[in-house]
């Protein structure tokens, strides 16, 4: 974590006014909430819609024993006999912190974005740099305007390689988020319907993806996802290298032969055989991310296969549980959307050796105004997929029971809004040798019905 003296965070902060006799003072971290070990770090007060951290600063430092504080300069009333560092605003302050350690550490950084799959390319790549590389990554969902630099800050000095989840909800955020990071290397998994509410259009979501080519250092490479047209459609303003990867022939990475076998997926690129520890051809594509990183960086062949073929997804992306009963889960839980969905229905659709097949979708959130009828579609997708139940949950839940019933009819098809209920009916079916997904947006917490049939 950032080790440094008082009077070197003022400047890195773009603070002004602490003491002198207080320059030499060692601050070890950062940290935002007064629930975590405070020890040695500095505080940073954070102001929400609905909380401000100005208040807890004498509790910061006093009690729980942080060295000094953050203090933007409207706020009234700030306490005297504790250090402040006193900034324009804090949440900027934490900012110009974390690109100025950023670049005082010269490591290596890879952003990620993308609709769906940021998270497991995310520890892809880790798995496979961590081979030849001391390396750093996003922790859980730390990947916005506070929790980017909050990650850049919590990396010990000699990290080599940083991998950065960067996540958005508008327009902006994913160009700040690179301007901080600097990536030396950037991907894009996918463009898909998640923030259509507040983006109006996948043209949108794209556009507001390939903000992370704005921060891009001098020679660096954007990596996507060359089977997304309206990501290569829109390249003519990027002024950085592009690499492009996919199932497709005219990207420069291609992965053939994809192959579900056992607890893995199988696949080859330019007769190299690689093996990843996850089902589904949407992984494939995330691993593919991983192997161009690999190849720029400078990651050599053999372990590059055997990165990928040790990683250990984050819980709830396409975790393989083994039910006592006899039966295995697939929870996919963290979150959905149209994309998503529709590969988890493939996947689902593509395993063989298994009796039923049994589909458990919640509703998908954050698609705005034509909500009910892609979760309709979503149903109506199933169709031919070799599915044989579909259990829904939610209100929109039922939108995709209303299209799958058209596609399995009415007896393989059920809609709760009781997760108890749906728990018991689905312990009712299940036998030893079937296969369950379970995908949803994470505000449904479909979690709780994998704990419930486990």
């Amino acid at each position: 974590m950032i080790r440094r003296t008082l009077k070197e965070i003022q400047e890195m902060t773009k603070g002004e006014v602490i003491s002198p006799e207080h320059h030499a003072i060692i601050v070890e971290g950062v940290a935002k909430d007064t629930r975590e070990d405070m020890s040695g770090k500095l505080y940073i007060p954070i102001i929400g819609e609905n909380f401000n951290g100005h208040q807890f600063v004498k509790q910061a430092i006093i009690e729980k024993g942080a060295v000094a504080s953050l203090w933007q300069k409207d706020q009234p009333e700030p306490p005297a006999g504790v250090k402040l560092i006193f900034v324009e605003d804090t949440i900027v302050a934490l900012q110009h912190l974390a690109g100025s350690y950023r670049d005082q550490i010269g490591m290596k950084v890879i952003g990620i974005t993308g609709s769906n799959g940021k998270t497991t390319t995310k520890d892809m790549v880790t798995s496979l740099l961590q081979t030849t590389f001391k390396v750093h990554k996003t922790a859980g969902n730390y990947n916005n305007h506070i929790g980017l630099p909050l990650t850049i800050l919590s990396m010990e000095e000699d990290t080599e390689v940083a991998v950065l989840e960067m996540g958005m909800s508008g327009r902006g955020e994913i160009e700040l988020l690179s301007q901080i990071a600097k990536p030396d290397a950037a991907i894009i998994t996918n463009i898909g319907e998640s923030h259509m509410q507040e983006l109006g259009s996948r043209e949108g979501i794209a556009e507001a993806k390939l903000e992370i080519a704005a921060g891009i250092k001098q020679g660096g490479k954007l990596i996507i996802n060359g089977d997304e047209p309206l990501l290569r459609n829109k390249l003519s303003n990027i002024m950085c290298d592009v690499i492009t990867f996919g199932l497709s022939d005219e990207n420069d990475y291609v992965a053939k032969d994809v192959l579900l076998k056992g607890n893995g997926t199988h696949f080859i690129i330019e007769e190299t055989a690689y093996m990843i520890p996850v089902l589904g051809t949407h992984n494939v594509t995330n691993a593919l991310a991983a192997i161009v990183v690999g190849d720029v960086f400078g990651v050599n062949q053999e372990n590059r296969k055997k990165g990928l073929e040790k990683v250990t997804l984050t819980a709830m992306r396409n975790e393989i549980v083994e039910a006592k009963g006899g039966w295995t889960i697939i929870n996919d839980a963290y979150n959905a959307s149209p994309t998503s969905m529709r590969a988890a229905i493939d996947l689902l659709g593509s395993l063989t050796g298994f009796e039923k097949k049994i589909a458990v979708l919640g509703d998908m959130l954050e698609l705005g105004d034509q909500e009910k009828s892609y979760h309709q579609e979503v149903g109506k997708y199933i169709q031919e997929k070799n599915i044989d139940y579909v259990y829904t949950y939610g209100d929109l839940g039922n939108e995709i029971a209303k299209g799958a019933i058209e596609a399995l009819g009415p007896l393989k098809v059920k809609a709760y809004m009781d997760k108890k209920e749906l728990i018991n009916d689905l312990l009712g079916i299940i036998q030893p040798n079937d296969v369950v997904v379970v995908k949803g947006s994470r505000g449904m917490k479909l979690e709780e019905v994998v704990q419930g049939i486990e």
